[in-house]
């Protein structure tokens, strides 16, 4: 590594041309999402393929909810264009660390021994800057965009706290893996990434073990399925794939939102299979009802009457097949394998550049070469033209992996209970079925509903 570190490109090429990219990228995305904000206002009638599953009603309801959150959404990503410019123009990330520099030294630390303090400092101090500016958008989204639709569930304080409970778990699992990254760097000599990526591969099946069990239940009540006829199905369905279904939960996703999904997780003999309470159908939360939750239960009642929601017990089963599927074919193996050689090949590309002066001169480091900053430069900002590029590759794939996940729960003849749950799960959420060609192969990492339903057609 050491005889090309010093890249003959100079701060002002990697600066501007970083700007550009970016730009060039953000205008990309306008052009698609103006093709696809046509097709929600021009598309004003009930698609003929749909017409049995899909009324006048929700169909217009749809199309309001897209245009709102394309509108939104449009904004927001102007406002976040505009901040990272300012952020890259003034040497934002300069500023930053200058600040974690004056507070270690307000308090005896000499900053410059000291850069595993000066990182976790810069951390917080850019997370807190993230979190005050994205906080206007992720109110206006929830209690105006998601309201306005019938969507949010969350009162004020509900949201309060737990957006405090992200930001505090963040921080300290974020701050002893930082750390981990720099010392690795610090102790690893030229081939520091080969290290790094062992410490990278390790936290993430440590955080995969114990998000289920420490994680996820600070934000969300898990419940086991009661006994009963749904739960004996699922068990049989996972028999009949010998999937190791370990435990079976029902989520209470319903306090935050009423958008509705299902997923499984774990390792070897200990998979636990998650559905939202919004997946199912009025007598299934039944019976998950407590006291507390049936005197909720009094209060929506006196709410207007609102249409039936969630997926009977044949079509749950249907879309449980479909994610047994991608157990079965090991696409979620496969998408793990793909995520850590990407991983890999961005270390190895950190260490080849790691040392280059005009990378950090281009960013106002003049002075120093910490590496928290140079892996945000490679990663963020160097690798960008090449991570777009994966992330349409990635969409691909992912679609693929979705067609093979629906042929085989197809094959288990659950098509048609499959194909009526999607079109359910779509009503439920308000999805709008008519997508632009473009729009879609470059976001979407699910096949839209009209293509979906229309390969299952052949299995009925």
């Amino acid at each position: 590594f050491t005889s090309t570190r010093d890249m003959e490109f100079d701060p002002g090429t990697i600066f501007y041309g970083v700007l550009g990219f970016m730009w060039l990228e953000f205008l990309w995305e306008c052009y698609i999402g103006s093709r696809q904000k046509k097709i929600y206002k021009t598309n004003t009638e009930v698609p003929a393929e749909l017409t049995s599953f899909l009324d006048k009603e929700t169909f217009t309801k749809a199309r309001l909810y897209a245009l709102d959150k394309a509108e939104f959404g449009a904004i927001q990503g102007l406002f976040s264009q505009v901040l990272s410019t300012a952020i890259i123009w003034f040497l934002g990330y300069r500023q930053f660390w200058n600040l974690a520099a004056i507070t270690l030294e307000s308090v005896g630390y000499d900053a410059g021994d000291n850069e595993i303090l000066m990182s976790l400092l810069f951390t917080l101090y850019m997370s807190i800057f993230s979190t005050i500016t994205g906080l206007p958008f992720s109110i206006y989204s929830t209690f105006v965009v998601e309201e306005r639709h019938g969507f949010n569930k969350q009162t004020l304080g509900f949201y309060a706290k737990d957006q405090v409970k992200k930001f505090v778990v963040g921080q300290v699992i974020q701050a002893p893996i930082l750390a981990g990254i720099i010392k690795i760097v610090f102790w690893g000599g030229d081939y520091f990434f080969v290290y790094l990526w062992f410490f990278a591969v390790a936290m993430t099946l440590f955080l995969m073990t114990i998000y289920p069990d420490l994680i996820a239940p600070l934000f969300d009540k898990y419940t086991p399925m009661p006994e009963g006829e749904l739960r004996s199905q699922i068990e049989e369905l996972a028999a009949s794939v010998e999937f190791p279904l370990y435990k079976l939960y029902v989520v209470e996703g319903s306090k935050r939102s009423s958008h509705s999904n299902a997923y499984f997780y774990g390792f070897f003999k200990f998979k636990r299979i998650v559905l939202f309470d919004t997946l199912l159908e009025e007598a299934e939360r039944l019976k998950l009802r407590t006291e507390e939750t049936k005197e909720d239960e009094k209060e929506a009642e006196k709410e207007d009457t609102k249409k039936a929601t969630g997926c009977n017990n044949e079509e749950i089963v249907a879309v449980l097949g479909h994610e047994l599927g991608h157990w079965k074919m090991n696409h979620v193996l496969k998408n793990i394998v793909i995520g850590q050689v990407q991983i890999f090949l961005m270390f190895a590309l950190f260490a080849y550049l790691s040392k280059s002066k005009p990378l950090y001169l281009a960013f106002g480091f003049e002075d120093s070469q910490p590496v928290l900053i140079g892996l945000m430069i490679v990663l963020q900002y160097i690798t960008a033209p090449y991570s777009a590029v994966i992330g349409f590759l990635m969409s691909v794939l992912s679609r693929h992996f979705e067609f093979q996940a629906d042929e085989f729960a197809a094959n288990m003849g659950k098509s048609k209970d499959l194909k009526t749950a999607l079109v359910k799960l779509n009503n439920d959420n308000l999805g709008f079925p008519i997508y632009d060609w473009l729009y879609s192969a470059w976001n979407h990492s699910h096949p839209p509903l009209l293509e979906r339903i229309d390969a299952l057609k052949k299995y009925e």
